[in-house]
């Protein structure tokens, strides 16, 4: 688990948010609700695909804090791995 952190702006009738340590997570929201669902998925996107292209996730700074935001929080990635093995229930035949 690698724990960032998020930070929010409240601007005309909407929230920016961004991970303040991971620059390429960034996105827009009517609310806060909203906003923390939507950078939730942000972030999990953008390291998949940083993964896949074998490029590394950035290094979690606890120390960073950008000014500019209205409020920060935490916000966990969990990554799982899986291998290629197919589960195939008791009785039916894989195919």
């Amino acid at each position: 688990m690698l724990r960032y952190k998020a930070g929010y702006k409240f601007v005309g009738g909407g929230v920016h948010a961004q991970i303040v340590d991971f620059p390429a997570v960034i996105t827009c929201a009517n609310d806060l609700s909203e906003a923390r669902r939507l950078l939730t998925s942000a972030l999990l996107d953008v390291s998949e695909t940083r993964l896949e292209l074998g490029q590394p996730l950035p290094t979690p700074n606890p120390k960073i804090t950008d000014p500019a935001m209205d409020f920060e929080e935490p916000i966990y990635l969990h990554i799982c791995a899986s291998s290629e093995v197919e589960h195939v229930p008791a009785g039916e035949v894989a195919t």
